[in-house]
């Protein structure tokens, strides 16, 4: 049976994918070596819109989509997949073309690898900024800067320095978020992203194995979430007043997991990608932040270290 011709592959129709195809978009995840991640996707089409082009083969997907909106202020594209045995043929062209006519004049942001930019600036997005991924397991440095116990024998809400270790010298705490919490992570993070992203925030509690608060004088500072991804523990989205305050969200959400950290953290960030390189997380791989129809992504960079994950921008 001979494969499709390009010209037919990039006329397939695409359809809007549901919790229906959660199987077949992790079969895709795992197609391309990522982690099958369902519980992500479950999320990500829970409260995003998915696109996907069946595989004419009959065997599950032939690519993917993902967007994100908030509201009219920009649309996030993530989970750009091709099946590797229809890749370089079109497929991803045709998606994303769909993806703008289908936006309109609604903005357009993502993260790109080293292989999808090409596509993406002959399309017309500009780079805007850079996110670099690491992990391996979090190791709590002692006094003197070697590895201490266990990260995760530290307490779940202390007051936790640069080293990862508890201080009482240290006025922020950080604590498990409670249920009245979420309205006021809302309001910290509206003019930190820049828009409201409400639909994702409260989704945290039921998705996330931890998600962890901030606080300085009874005012919360920064946030931060630890969700499963294969085999690791990914850390975000991680909102904090300062370095510091990231600091002690990722030192708490290390000391309640066994399992290696994950994080794409802004690369503007490099005092935080230094103090995680000391504590064992090693460079993995780096995307492009790439906007279309605006000139920059809106909200504080200075305070918005990590994505909830790349795909929702």
């Amino acid at each position: 049976m001979h494969s499709p011709s390009p010209r037919s592959l990039v006329d397939l129709p695409i359809r809007r994918l549901n919790r229906g195809d959660l199987v077949p978009c992790a079969d895709l995840c795992e197609d391309r070596g990522w982690p099958r991640d369902e519980h992500r996707w479950g999320l990500l089409l829970s409260a995003g819109t998915g696109y996907g082009i069946d595989a004419p083969d009959g065997k599950g997907l032939a690519a993917t989509c993902l967007t994100m909106p908030y509201g009219s202020d920009f649309i996030a594209v993530g989970m750009m997949l091709v099946a590797g045995r229809y890749a370089r043929q079109g497929i991803a062209r045709r998606l994303m073309r769909h993806v703008m006519e289908t936006a309109g004049d609604t903005p357009l942001t993502l993260y790109a690898t080293e292989q999808g930019q090409p596509l993406y600036e002959d399309l017309g997005f500009s780079p805007v900024g850079r996110a670099e991924r690491v992990g391996g397991r979090f190791e709590a440095l002692g006094s003197g800067g070697s590895p201490s116990a266990s990260a995760s024998a530290a307490p779940s809400s202390s007051a936790v320095p640069a080293s990862g270790l508890p201080s009482p010298a240290s006025s922020v705490t950080t604590r498990p978020a409670a249920a009245d919490d979420l309205q006021t992570m809302v309001r910290l993070d509206l003019p930190v992203f820049g828009t409201d992203r409400t639909h994702l925030l409260a989704r945290l509690p039921a998705f996330s194995d931890r998600l962890q608060v901030a606080e300085e004088h009874g005012e919360l500072v920064g946030y931060a979430a630890l969700w499963p991804s294969g085999q690791a523990e990914v850390v975000g989205p991680l909102i904090a007043r300062d370095t510091a305050t990231a600091q002690a969200l990722v030192a708490a959400l290390a000391a309640t997991t066994d399992r290696p950290l994950r994080t794409d953290v802004d690369a503007r960030h490099k005092e935080l990608l230094g103090w995680l390189t000391e504590h064992g997380l090693e460079p993995l791989s780096r995307t492009t932040v790439m906007t279309y129809g605006i000139p920059d992504l809106p909200g504080d960079a200075a305070r918005r270290f990590a994505p909830l994950t790349v795909a929702t921008g």
